[in-house]
């Protein structure tokens, strides 16, 4: 089964859109998933910048500003793991004139009240002028960005697919394996607004990563592909 929704062409349609898959994200952030039966729900993308394809267990949603029965046509309705193949991502990517970054795993933490614990000296940085790659990345992919460094780490929040939040962490070398990803990452939850789902997006080769939000508390929701060009998020 697959549901569909034109795509968007008004600065109402593009909100419309943002708040589709926002619900859709909400939900899975407090626990609540589409049924595990295999179907699709495509919709239009939520801005200019940001389309993909989100895995859910047994559900997947394509948010792309493509002819939805062409997506749904590449889609064989009896293999679930078909929006994420790479067949399917390379087209859809050729078809919308993007690239497809890695997949990732989608993890996904409630906030926590008070102030960031004492022990983790961080320092808020100005995001303008010469930054940081990590940060630089960021800036490019997301709005509202703020980013905190330590001596050996940089912490990143900003509103990404959806306007969901998103965090990112780095740890310099001789900061490794003492536990400051994990602290870094948990720290995060203390900074974004309250009531708000703080949102990861993890290489699942970098075990490192993956152990470290783990331990801060994230726990895997699905698994995600963006497909990016090089434009400016349209939201009016």
């Amino acid at each position: 089964m697959t549901q569909t929704h034109p795509a968007a062409e008004t600065a109402g349609e593009w909100l419309a859109a943002a708040r589709a898959l926002a619900a859709v994200l909400d939900s899975a952030a407090a626990g609540r998933f589409p049924p595990a039966d295999g179907s699709v729900t495509i919709l239009p993308q939520p801005s200019d910048r940001d389309a993909g394809v989100i895995a859910l267990t047994g559900h997947a949603v394509v948010f792309a500003d493509a002819d939805p029965g062409w997506i749904a046509a590449q889609l064989p309705p009896d293999d679930l793991s078909a929006p994420l193949r790479a067949a399917f991502l390379q087209a859809l990517g050729q078809r919308l004139g993007r690239v497809s970054h890695s997949v990732d795993m989608l993890t996904c933490a409630g906030p926590l009240p008070g102030a960031v614990p004492g022990g983790l000296d961080l320092t808020e940085i100005d995001t303008a002028g010469p930054v940081h790659p990590r940060l630089a990345r960021a800036i490019r992919y997301r709005d509202d960005v703020r980013a905190w460094r330590t001596a050996a780490g940089l912490l990143t929040l900003g509103r990404g697919v959806a306007g969901r939040w998103e965090v990112s962490v780095e740890v310099e070398p001789d900061g490794r394996g003492r536990g400051l990803g994990a602290a870094l990452a948990a720290a995060a939850r203390h900074l974004v607004p309250p009531g708000e789902p703080l949102w990861a997006q993890i290489a699942p080769g970098n075990a490192a990563s993956v152990r470290a939000f783990l331990r801060a508390g994230f726990r895997p929701v699905g698994a995600e592909a963006l497909l990016s060009a090089n434009l400016r998020w349209r939201h009016d």
